[in-house]
């Protein structure tokens, strides 16, 4: 499932980021620490895929 914001893709990268082990968990804040607890590696992947390019930066 692709996010629906620029801000969704931003926090599952971060998240993802930091799964991988390339930025330290501390550093995870708001959305991108619940993702961090509650998705996988591969969902994390696939909800920062894809282009940012037309999408709102937030959503209600």
């Amino acid at each position: 499932m692709p996010a629906k914001s620029k801000a969704q893709q931003k926090a599952a990268g971060a998240a993802l980021s930091a799964k991988r082990g390339d930025t330290p968990k501390s550093e995870l804040k708001g959305a991108s620490r619940e993702m961090y607890d509650s998705m996988s590696e591969k969902q994390l992947e696939d909800f920062a895929e894809g282009s940012r390019k037309g999408k709102p930066e937030h959503v209600d």
